[in-house]
């Protein structure tokens, strides 16, 4: 297996921390369950969120696609982030979160917007800590935001938010079971 491919036994890139696609596959099983979709927003995760979701089969019935939005500026001019928003608290923030949830939402046409933002390292960004990670659900019932702790090395941060937004999405699904 080269260093980026996926593993069959649901790992990500060799040298990195696992992903639990199982619970991509409880995220899929739970929307199908209500006749729901999915679109997500990435930053943080650079994709890595989306393809845990893809990974799974049968993922195009309930995931409508994503939006890699890594530079500051297409959060603002894609997802429709506040710029002001941005401008005074960087993109590290848990009501920019939100408002890239709530933008895929839309942008996509997606029953459920899920979002992620943070600093991953190895260097603090905009004065934030690394391992500052906020990520988002936007659905018909309003909008979470939450704020894992996650500590490690880059890859690691970025793995436990994947899974930690899959938690979040799968939480807020009338047909998903409590995660812990």
């Amino acid at each position: 297996m080269s260093g980026g491919a996926a593993s069959a036994a649901g790992f990500g890139p060799v040298g990195f921390g696992p992903v639990d696609f199982g619970l991509a596959a409880r995220a899929h099983a739970a929307l199908r369950a209500e006749g729901g979709t999915v679109a997500v927003a990435e930053s943080l995760t650079g994709g890595l969120l989306a393809a845990a979701l893809v990974d799974v089969p049968g993922a195009s019935a309930t995931f409508r696609g994503s939006v890699t939005a890594y530079a500051t500026e297409l959060k603002a001019s894609v997802l429709g982030v506040d710029e002001g928003l941005l401008a005074v608290h960087g993109p590290v923030h848990p009501v920019v979160a939100r408002q890239m949830a709530e933008g895929v939402r839309k942008l996509l046409g997606a029953t459920y917007g899920l979002a992620t933002t943070g600093v991953a390292g190895p260097e603090p960004q905009d004065g934030r800590a690394v391992g500052t990670v906020y990520l988002a659900v936007a659905g018909p019932g309003g909008s979470l935001v939450t704020s894992p702790r996650l500590s490690g090395e880059r890859a690691t941060i970025r793995h436990g938010a994947v899974t930690a937004a899959l938690e979040l999405l799968v939480g807020r699904l009338p047909s998903g079971a409590p995660t812990h």
